[in-house]
């Protein structure tokens, strides 16, 4: 079990907010209470509580509507756009970017990693975060997590192994060098959204400013064993995207 205290903070707040739609205290098609009281209701701060709506928005459990507020979902979203090779190379030109390692840790499941990765309550998740440098500057910001290691010890045992030795670079990197013998399938989606003041205070960036948020999620046979969150701020290198019909 995952500590508390080695948890991070808006994660916690997520999970409360996600735990109160989840229990019917905001059922579907509800609006959620004004931020001011909300975060009165909740004992939280306006700035970490708007971190964590973004964060519930971003996974599709919210939707802001002009006018109303925040309104819970009925459904998660359907997901799209793909092309599997690791970021710090598809934004590279020329040579790959550096990736500075932020976090290195374990975290229980929230509503995203759970969707995606089939992770049951409980479950430890090694979580990366990771900051993808051109020239010094700091330009995107990667949230990686892995399947729990029972599930990769069956699935993936490679890539296990290797997440274990403490390996350089990204988790996809990684899971990539670690599956020379074994295929590979994903997908992603591209979303827009705004920066918030923590992802913000990492970029060096404005907690307004525009950003794409790519996710992916990436599987090995039928299991899903990598799922990601990339954040590309304006001005972020440019991100080429492959699609298929």
């Amino acid at each position: 079990m995952v500590s508390a205290e080695r948890r991070r903070p808006v994660v916690v707040l997520y999970e409360r907010i996600a735990d109160a739609i989840h229990a019917g205290v905001y059922p579907p098609g509800s609006t959620l209470p004004s931020e001011p009281r909300l975060a009165a209701e909740l004992g939280v701060s306006r700035p970490a509580l708007r971190e964590a709506l973004l964060l519930l928005q971003e996974d599709g459990l919210l939707t802001v509507r002009r006018g109303v507020g925040r309104t819970v979902n009925d459904r998660p979203p359907r997901r799209g756009f793909e092309h599997l090779r690791p970021l710090e190379e598809l934004l590279a030109q020329g040579a790959p970017l550096a990736v500075r390692a932020l976090l290195r840790t374990v975290e229980e499941p929230t509503d995203f990693t759970t969707q995606h990765l089939l992770a049951p309550a409980g479950a430890e998740l090694r979580f990366w975060e990771s900051l993808l440098v051109a020239e010094g500057t700091a330009g995107v910001l990667s949230q990686e997590w892995a399947a729990p290691d029972a599930v990769l010890a069956q699935a993936h045992p490679a890539f296990a192994a290797a997440l274990s030795a403490a390996p350089r670079g990204s988790m996809l990197a990684v899971l990539s060098g670690a599956s020379r013998d074994v295929p590979l399938t994903g997908h992603c989606a591209v979303t827009a959204t705004l920066l918030g003041q923590r992802r913000g205070q990492q970029l060096g960036r404005a907690a307004e400013t525009p950003a794409v948020l790519v996710t992916q999620v990436v599987r090995a046979g039928e299991t899903p064993v990598l799922a990601a969150k990339h954040m590309l701020p304006t001005g972020a290198p440019a991100l080429p995207v492959l699609q298929s019909g």
